[in-house]
């Protein structure tokens, strides 16, 4: 590179370097304070106050000791004081301000020092002219990014080598070191102010991040594990319609081709169905979806068929519990009929879920589980008394409650969860049947179960309470 193009480079950056000073400093932008808990303990009239006291101060200390005349020592005064004010709003116009007060008040009291002889002043800051500058520098330093901080740092600095190392005066107090001393230390502390709060507020939203995130990682877990269940159910039928329209040939004396034919297609369509279904919703048993179900048909790497539970099978599960250690009493009204799978499904797994909270967070309650069957729904509800001991810290992932109402909503039915008068806890849940879905419902004279009285109006969908926190079933 030649030296033309090299001299170029230089003042090239140094013009650069210039520009982005005049931005950072010459400036009249606002800069608001953030809303902070001191500052509501500091309101801007006891700043106020403070800055009455620097200008006040200020005046009387460059009237009585530097012999300057009111006429000279009010305006600077005012302005020391009014940096501080300024500040709370504009600080880097407020540091220029408050610079500009430090050096008119030098150099008025340059020819003043010289004058009277035996006499020693403050020079080239003032002691009220630090404590004002110091203030601003806080503010500066709390709320400006850390490279304008720094420069208005350099700035003051410069500023007093200049006053006080260059031009220098006589007989007086040099106060240039450990205004700098003190304007560094203030600056530094406001950077680490402003740089802590600013961790603080990420590390919130991070937080907050995390929080919905795991929220919507446990709604997703929980709809994985229904769908899975439901899965085995729509699995179960299909084989099931296979296997009969297979089979129904067989139980027909000389069936005719076409219903041969019918029954083929309905075989291999239901087949097809299968297939698809657990080509779809596969994914939802495995971590890894290439690799074949635990138990599945080395052939196929399809899941076998086996229904989920349903009610048919409560009081296993009521025994079950007994056996775990808890008083249970089950209580079934209403004529039984057969409900659709996924109905008996989730009424199944809302009272396990139930009971294993009772388990989990009410040592040593009564539970008592209610099943009551509608001529359109069905009834769980799952009650228990106030814990005679405390509950051990609990490890789950806070699942439960969750997927007690994800199958409620699944059904367009509703949920109801929460502490009871007593000091014990309430689960209630109505999960309807369409009437397309009645194949098995009871005959429109038979009678309903009954329903406690603040539920009555149970089949009429209403929005479901906060996620207790007792609740935290895997």
């Amino acid at each position: 590179m030649t030296e033309t193009g090299t001299r170029q480079l230089v003042v090239g950056s140094v013009r650069r370097r210039l520009r982005l000073l005049r931005q950072d400093l010459w400036t009249l932008r606002a800069d608001p304070l953030p809303p902070s808990v001191w500052l509501r303990w500091l309101p801007h009239g006891v700043v106020c106050l403070a800055a009455l006291g620097i200008a006040l101060g200020d005046m009387a200390q460059l009237q009585d000791n530097g012999y300057l005349g009111f006429a000279f020592a009010f305006p600077i005064g005012v302005a020391q004081g009014g940096a501080a004010v300024l500040a709370l709003w504009r600080p880097i116009p407020a540091w220029w301000l408050s610079l500009a007060a430090t050096v008119v008040g030098a150099v008025a009291l340059h020819g003043r020092l010289s004058m009277e002889h035996g006499v020693t002043f403050t020079w080239p800051w003032t002691v009220a002219g630090i404590i004002a500058h110091l203030f601003v520098l806080l503010l500066v330093g709390l709320r400006v990014p850390t490279r304008v901080s720094a420069e208005v740092l350099a700035g003051t600095a410069l500023v007093t080598y200049v006053l006080q190392g260059l031009w220098g005066a006589a007989n007086y107090q040099p106060t240039g070191v450990i205004a700098v001393c003190l304007s560094a230390i203030t600056v530094v502390l406001g950077m680490a102010l402003r740089g802590r709060r600013e961790a603080r507020t990420e590390l919130d939203r991070q937080t907050t991040l995390t929080t919905e995130e795991r929220a919507r990682r446990t709604l997703l877990e929980e709809r994985s594990r229904i769908a899975r269940e439901l899965h085995d159910v729509v699995a179960h039928h299909m084989s099931v319609i296979s296997i009969q329209a297979q089979v129904a040939p067989h139980l027909v004396e000389n069936p005719s081709e076409e219903l041969q034919e019918n029954l083929a297609g309905i075989r291999q369509n239901a087949l097809e169905a299968l297939t698809e279904l657990r080509r779809v919703l596969g994914v939802l048993r495995a971590e890894h979806p290439d690799a074949p179900e635990q138990g599945a048909d080395p052939g196929t790497g399809t899941a076998p068929h086996a229904p989920q539970p349903t009610l048919d099978r409560i009081d296993a599960l009521v025994e079950n519990t007994r056996a775990a250690g808890a008083t249970v009493t089950l209580r079934v009204s209403g004529e039984r009929w057969s409900l659709p799978s996924g109905v008996e499904l989730s009424a199944y797994r809302i009272a396990q879920e139930a009971l294993s909270n009772v388990l989990r967070h009410a040592p040593g309650a009564q539970a008592h589980v209610h099943i009551a069957y509608l001529p359109n729904g069905v009834v769980v509800e799952v009650t228990n008394t106030h814990p005679t001991r405390p509950a051990p810290p609990s490890h789950g992932a806070g699942h439960g409650l969750l997927g007690m109402r994800e199958r409620a909503t699944m059904l367009n039915g509703t949920l109801r969860a929460g502490p009871d008068r007593d000091g014990g806890y309430r689960v209630y849940a109505y999960l309807p049947v369409s009437p397309d879905d009645e194949t098995g419902a009871p005959e429109s004279g038979a009678a309903e179960a009954p329903v406690p009285a603040d539920q009555a109006a149970a089949p009429t969908a209403t929005s479901a309470p906060p996620d207790d926190p007792k609740d935290d079933t895997a």
